[in-house]
């Protein structure tokens, strides 16, 4: 593996969760994701983003319809 790769830190979590629900991963951050990153981190940034990202269409929608 490479030498470089580190825990990613609470902002590379939360980048790498963006980046994996749009699909747009970097190969280097998948790679550091999966040596060093805690499944746990993910889940739960999985998680509350999924909430949030709901939640914001359903606050849109329904401006949209009023």
């Amino acid at each position: 593996m490479n030498d470089k790769l580190q825990k990613p830190s609470f902002w590379q979590v939360i980048v790498s969760v963006c980046a994996a629900l749009f699909g747009v991963q970097n190969d280097n951050n998948r790679l550091r994701d999966f040596s060093q990153g805690s499944f746990a981190y993910f889940a739960i940034a999985g998680v509350v983003l999924v909430t949030i990202f709901v939640i914001a269409l359903i606050v849109i929608v329904n401006l949209v319809l009023n």
